[in-house]
């Protein structure tokens, strides 16, 4: 899945944390399971390409999908779709990744006060697995497809793949911003991620103007 993905991407193995700050990151992980059930056939985009709408109701076996197709009740555009989805969905995607043993979530105290949590990887092969493969299209290493594509471009909307990958911070957006307008799908995933992307990137500017 896309979003367990993504998760992984985020989470920093030395500290613990989460690489990025908790707004983005929804923002992020909820684009990354509108991909999921677009892939997934249960929701599609409208013939003129700016509403999703459910075009499949079946249940879907993953928790968090499950829930997600739930908060559909009417066709909505890609930034609306990002904004009901992402209402606890880290902690969503957290726990599933508990469940699999992936994961394993730890209390913690921020500033010897406040309560918190650290996320430690338990499955070195599943996180190394997802960091090189979108780590080594970061770097140049080779091109990018559909999964790398997507993760990239979904790190991209957010402005997150400095935060992700080391490196040069100006070479590593230049090449995350090539890979976003790239042409490493087909013509109908590349035209959903395009507008999953726009609503990512739209619900995130409203989040940090405070709308």
């Amino acid at each position: 899945m896309l979003h367990e993905d993504l998760m992984l991407l985020f989470i920093d193995q030395q500290t613990g944390k989460v690489r990025s700050s908790f707004a983005p990151a929804e923002n992020a992980l909820a684009g990354a399971v509108l991909m999921d059930l677009v892939n997934s056939g249960r929701v599609a985009f409208e013939p003129n390409g700016k509403k999703l709408q459910v075009v499949d109701p079946t249940p879907v076996n993953d928790p968090v999908l499950y829930e997600s197709l739930s908060r559909f009740d009417k066709p909505m555009r890609p930034q609306r779709a990002v904004e009901r989805v992402r209402k606890k969905l880290q902690d969503n995607v957290i726990a599933r990744l508990a469940e699999r043993g992936v994961v394993r979530v730890e209390p913690r105290k921020v500033l010897g006060i406040f309560p918190a949590k650290s996320y430690v990887i338990t499955d070195e092969r599943v996180h190394g697995e997802v960091r090189k493969a979108v780590g080594d299209v970061v770097a140049g290493y080779r091109g990018p497809d559909e999964r790398t594509g997507s993760l990239i471009t979904l790190l991209y909307a957010v402005n997150a793949v400095h935060r992700v990958f080391d490196g040069d911070k100006r070479e590593i957006k230049r090449r995350a911003k090539e890979i976003a307008a790239g042409h490493w799908a087909g013509d109908a995933v590349r035209r959903a991620v395009e507008a999953v992307q726009a609503g990512v990137t739209a619900a995130a500017s409203a989040a940090a103007s405070g709308e």
